[in-house]
């Protein structure tokens, strides 16, 4: 990881990479999008036949094996699991579903005057993709948190995909009781869950996260489709003065780990600490190679001057994983995906138990939205009904508006009823 001052002869040094890093995003799809486009293609056009070829070719698939994985497959999975891992997929499950249930948006109605009524209705999406990544590990966590608010939030078709799914994948389709389930991954699932083949049909959203060409998959086919957001790299910053540089550095390696793009930052006002904190990663990523590349490749301590330069600098870089000192933290903080706080509250529990969904925002989308919840499965549905009185008492309004705007139809619209039985 390398130090970075904000103050003195670094300011300038400094300044143009927070800006560089601001900008972070989905430039490097572009990269591969000639690729990503004549594979959607291909799908969109031959349908199974295609989808076939490219899961041989990318995913393994035999040709003798069905795309779609059976339930007795599943269950064995299950049956074969080590009765620890699987009380503790039930354990998180039962927290994930604890704090879906609570976000869940409610149904409401109220009479702001007399002779209106106004509402919203919340209903699920009819389908959902949940696309769970299987490429250097196994990511069961990332099934329970795209399947489970989906289920909260009512969903009556959930569509899981995933390429060369794991045993442990597999068991946990079982708990979720997930019966739509493709062994395919890549582009060419994005492609299958948007456009549909022969045995599978579209679903109405895609969410998940997945590599570089699963993301630009994901944006090309986002009008036709709809997404949640498109997952990039995956960052972690450490806003702190007051840590334990064991705990800090294990943090920043824990999330580097991922990948060897991933972004880990570490803010202080207190130089002690980031040169502790700069040795504590270096020996502990020794052994871990893909964690020891993203620190070199996107590793940076900022020594900020004061404690507000840092809160500004946090909030600027709008990160998917933040930890701050303490919960007085919190009023400070506008930009992030998911907020940690103190000594005890080590990321990799996010990822796996705490409830919260582990599925961010990344590439500073954290200033404008949340991580994945129950609000992505769901629609709001206005609603508004009046009486004779109400409309005769504000309809006089809405004509005047109407004809403010030169819109004499809707003006005749409002007007033709006012003093109607």
């Amino acid at each position: 990881m390398r130090l970075i001052r904000t103050t003195g002869r670094s300011s300038k040094q400094a300044g143009a990479l927070l800006a560089q890093i601001e900008r972070r995003g989905g430039t490097s799809l572009d990269t591969v999008l000639p690729a990503v486009r004549k594979i959607l293609g291909e799908v969109r056009q031959r349908g199974d036949a295609a989808l076939i070829r490219l899961a041989v070719k990318f995913d393994s698939l035999e040709r003798s094996q069905s795309l779609r994985i059976s339930l007795e497959e599943t269950a064995k999975a299950w049956r074969d699991l080590d009765p620890s891992l699987q009380r503790a997929l039930e354990t998180a499950a039962a927290n994930i579903r604890a704090f879906a249930e609570r976000q869940l948006p409610k149904s409401w109605q109220s009479s702001p005057l007399k002779g209106l009524t106004t509402g919203q209705l919340v209903r699920p999406l009819d389908s959902v993709g949940c696309y769970v990544p299987g490429g250097r590990h196994p990511l069961p966590s990332t099934m329970l948190m795209t399947v489970i608010p989906a289920q909260v939030a009512g969903v009556h078709r959930i569509v899981v995909a995933s390429p060369r799914p794991a045993a442990e994948t597999l068991a946990t389709a079982h708990l979720l009781g997930i019966t739509e389930f493709y062994r395919i991954g890549g582009s060419h699932a994005i492609a299958a869950l948007a456009y549909g083949t022969e045995s599978i049909p579209r679903v109405a959203k895609i969410v998940g996260p997945g590599n570089l060409y699963v993301t630009a998959a994901k944006r090309e086919v986002a009008f036709d489709c709809a997404i949640d957001m498109l997952a990039g790299p995956t960052e972690i910053v450490i806003t702190s003065d007051l840590g334990n540089p064991a705990s800090i550095a294990a943090d920043l390696i824990a999330q580097a780990e991922h990948d060897p793009e991933a972004l880990a930052i570490f803010i202080t006002t207190k130089e002690s600490l980031a040169r502790e904190v700069i040795a504590e990663t270096k020996q502990r990523s020794r052994q871990n190679p893909v964690a020891r590349q993203a620190l070199a490749n996107n590793g940076y301590v900022f020594l900020a001057a004061t404690s507000e330069e840092a809160q500004a600098i946090t909030n600027r870089l709008a990160p998917e994983h933040l930890t701050v000192d303490s919960e007085a933290d919190l009023a400070w903080v506008r930009n992030a995906g998911s907020v940690f706080i103190g000594q005890h509250s080590p990321q990799p529990m996010g990822d796996y138990i705490s409830g919260p969904n582990h599925t961010l925002p990344t590439g500073s989308m954290a200033s404008v939205r949340g991580g994945l919840s129950v609000n992505d499965f769901v629609k709001l549905i206005t609603v508004q009904q009046y009486t004779a009185q109400g409309l005769a008492r504000l309809g006089p309004h809405a004509i005047r508006l109407a004809d403010a705007e030169g819109l004499i139809g809707h003006a005749e619209a409002i007007r033709t009823r006012i003093g109607r039985k």
